[in-house]
């Protein structure tokens, strides 16, 4: 990279530096719930920088409802994205629902817990069930796919999941600084939901938060911008983590 390109990335990193993002409203099967209601969300946009903090969980600590969602398996989970609380900054943000330039994949996860409106994030099983990374062939992430449609990001309770209480967890990571230590930033809030059907499957393999992710995974310490571009050169990406739970 040229010292000209250097200069242009760094300015255009700067300028974004605050187009930050919050998780604040669900949607289920495409209905709307009030913003905050069955959530656990920061008040402010900011990210968790340490992949070892415990506030890589549900996001730094803010706002935590006292409802808990009725969902059934199957049913198609919206999480709304917006640059600050309650939507854009101002008329015509363009950092609404976040900046374009902060590249990455969004994944979703679920924990099951005895009470989701009162359990602590600690010591629970996380595993995933869908994610939007990165596709080579279009040079689009998750997160412009996101952008594309109006904050809103997509996950589907799986159909044989067993019953009972959980946290879901919808994950942003932007990438745009990660090419240095502690430069990704990871975004999250955490849905509190009571889920019914007549699947009886729980998940074997799950994983810790924190815990799941190290500072230096590839997926984590990276350089996306390749000839000043943020397509990571059009190499494969696969998002940190485990991949999605497969029903059996």
């Amino acid at each position: 990279m040229t010292s000209m390109m250097k200069f242009t990335l760094i300015a255009a990193l700067a300028a974004t530096a605050h187009a930050h993002s919050i998780f604040q409203k669900l949607s289920i099967n495409n209905v709307e719930q009030p913003s905050l209601v069955g959530l656990r969300a920061p008040k402010e946009p900011n990210p968790v920088y340490n992949v070892n903090d415990a506030q890589l969980a549900c996001g730094i600590r803010g706002t935590q409802s006292d409802k808990i969602l009725p969902v059934k398996a199957g049913d198609k989970i919206g999480a709304w994205w917006g640059h600050v609380m309650g939507g854009a900054q101002r008329a015509g943000d363009p950092d609404h629902p976040i900046a374009a330039s902060h590249k990455g994949p969004i994944s979703t996860y679920m924990a099951r817990v005895d009470n989701a409106a009162t359990s602590s994030t600690t010591g629970l099983k996380w595993f995933k069930i869908s994610e939007d990374a990165f596709n080579p062939t279009t040079g689009k992430w998750g997160v412009d796919n996101m952008i594309a449609n109006k904050g809103w990001a997509y996950a589907t309770i799986p159909t044989c999941l067993a019953p009972g209480q959980y946290l879901l967890r919808q994950e942003l990571i932007a990438l745009h600084s990660a090419y240095s230590a502690l430069g990704a930033q990871f975004y999250q809030s955490c849905a509190q939901l009571n889920v019914s059907g007549p699947g009886a499957f729980v998940p074997p393999q799950t994983v810790a938060i924190p815990g799941a992710y190290r500072q230096d995974d590839p997926s984590v310490l990276i350089q996306i911008w390749v000839n000043s571009v943020p397509d990571n050169g059009r190499k494969p990406y696969q998002a940190p983590g485990p991949r999605p739970m497969v029903c059996p």
